[in-house]
């Protein structure tokens, strides 16, 4: 899920949409990511991704980047354009599946912009039109949705349209769309402790409790990690103190606005330890250094070439 800051219209027009659908296009073969879902309104959009072996931060950083880019230019305009990182829950597939593709498909209807199935049908800006088969999109994955439906293409069809017929009178499923990483001190080790049911219901996983443990116990390792660092006295300040070390710098100069060369790449190294090590997110980011979303971005990517080439590690 993504949202314009403050609500703001992230697609003002026809033109906007189609950039962004074709960076979609271009982007989801080359991360290998399979699309189930999606729908783009104003100020918001959703989509139900199936990643491969490459992560979604990199799909969701590319396509959003990228686009700002585009945007600012047609707009006439500078700054930030999405509210925050994206938004994203892992979902237990062969339970929500059905339910998700359902929900995503119908937000122009709950928003008013189309009256009914027959205007859904003709909505260029949602996957519902290819499932029913009135519109080609080359980057859908029709045929794995369908499959949940029926063997046969057109008893799927029909069988998929009497589902969204019987979702008409759904309103806003919290329960569908509340997740988001938990950025608590105690992570999801933290979480987990809170119960079962807490786990289930709340921030990043839709699922039976068995798909709720798995994923919990593969997560473990990076997400317990998150929590020794914050535990051990880890943030911001000794990031930069252990940047400014390594690079032979002052810590001052790595919260200063300076285009220097090892200033910036301080600067990088920092903002890559802290999304990845400590789990912050690139809006604390861009506050804590005045620098735009993008930017912080750009940093957090530079960081971890710097990272890799140089050896640097977070612990010395």
């Amino acid at each position: 899920m993504i949202r314009g800051i403050e609500r703001r219209n992230i697609f003002r027009n026809k033109a906007d949409r189609d950039d962004f659908l074709q960076r979609l296009e271009k982007l989801l073969p080359e991360t290998r990511t399979a699309c189930y879902g999606w729908v783009l309104l104003s100020n918001h959009a959703h989509f139900l991704f199936r990643t491969g072996d490459i992560p979604l931060s990199n799909l969701m950083r590319r396509l959003l980047t990228g686009y700002v880019v585009g945007f600012n230019k047609r707009h006439s305009r500078s700054g930030q354009l999405f509210q925050n990182r994206f938004k994203s829950i892992v979902c237990q597939e062969e339970v929500y599946l059905k339910e998700l593709v359902r929900y995503i498909h119908l937000n122009p209807l709950r928003a008013g912009l189309v009256a009914d199935l027959a205007g859904l049908q003709r909505y260029r800006y949602c996957g519902h039109g290819a499932l029913i088969g009135a519109a080609e999109v080359a980057w859908q994955d029709v045929t794995h949705v369908l499959a949940f439906f029926g063997n046969r293409t057109s008893t799927a069809r029909q069988a998929y349209f009497a589902y969204m017929e019987e979702g008409l009178q759904q309103g806003e499923r919290k329960d569908l769309t509340g997740g988001g990483l938990i950025r608590s001190a105690g992570g999801w080790a933290e979480a987990k402790r809170c119960g079962r049911g807490h786990v289930m219901s709340d921030e990043r996983i839709l699922g039976k409790s068995d798909f709720v443990e798995t994923i919990l116990s593969r997560a473990g390792e990076s997400l317990n990690r998150q929590y020794v660092l914050k535990s051990s006295g880890y943030d911001l300040q000794r990031l930069a103190e252990r940047a400014a070390a390594l690079l032979g710098i002052e810590v001052a100069d790595i919260f200063s606005r300076s285009r220097q060369s090892t200033r910036v790449k301080a600067r990088s190294l920092v903002c890559f330890w802290a999304a990845r090590e400590l789990g912050m997110s690139l809006s604390e980011l861009s506050r804590a250094f005045g620098l735009s979303i993008p930017g912080i971005s750009y940093a957090v990517a530079r960081g971890e070439v710097l990272a890799r080439d140089y050896d640097f590690k977070l612990e010395g």
